[in-house]
């Protein structure tokens, strides 16, 4: 007769028991599950971004509902619209504000790649400007698309890698 084992949990009934992992792998499940976004409503997308947050689309279930309208305390940047060459030096000094760890969204084809919009004036596309990790397409991207962007940044921070290296990688810029 094969013993069968129960994956690891937390059974509050039955003291004793205990769950094993990785420090790494716990601070990244946290990061991943208490996103706090910077919104970047430049344009059109933006009304896309407020209905995520409202009770049909409810980015509460992903841990994102803080939407924090103040840089020192937002670790993900939701550019939503088109960025004008006037504005992105704005953007940038916002998002330099933002504390290490920060990841950026660009949500919508203009922030991705300029839009329809090929002109003097426009930036064609956030990433000449920021380190984008999540590209979201559509004109304007429906709140789902939005929903799916951010599960697949949940999907990528929860596979960093751990503390002490991402600590490693800023002392040797700072050095």
């Amino acid at each position: 007769m094969a013993t069968e084992t129960a994956p690891a949990a937390y059974d509050s009934k039955i003291e004793g028991n205990i769950i094993f992992t990785r420090l790494d792998t716990a601070i990244n499940w946290m990061r991943s599950n208490s996103l706090w976004p910077m919104p970047m409503g430049l344009a059109c997308c933006a009304i896309e971004l407020m209905a995520t947050g409202a009770s049909r689309f409810d980015i509460s279930r992903f841990g994102a509902e803080v939407m924090r309208f103040s840089p020192r305390q937002s670790d993900v940047m939701i550019v939503a619209g088109t960025v004008t060459y006037k504005m992105a030096l704005a953007v940038k000094r916002i998002y330099d504000q933002m504390p290490e760890p920060k990841w950026v969204i660009a949500m919508g084809a203009c922030a991705s790649s300029g839009g329809m919009y090929r002109s003097y004036a426009v930036l064609q596309g956030i990433d000449q400007l920021l380190p984008v990790d999540v590209y979201i397409s559509g004109c304007p991207p429906r709140p789902e698309a939005l929903l799916e962007g951010l599960m697949r940044l949940q999907a990528k921070i929860s596979e960093e890698d751990s503390l002490f290296a991402q600590k490693r990688e800023l002392l040797e810029e700072i050095s």
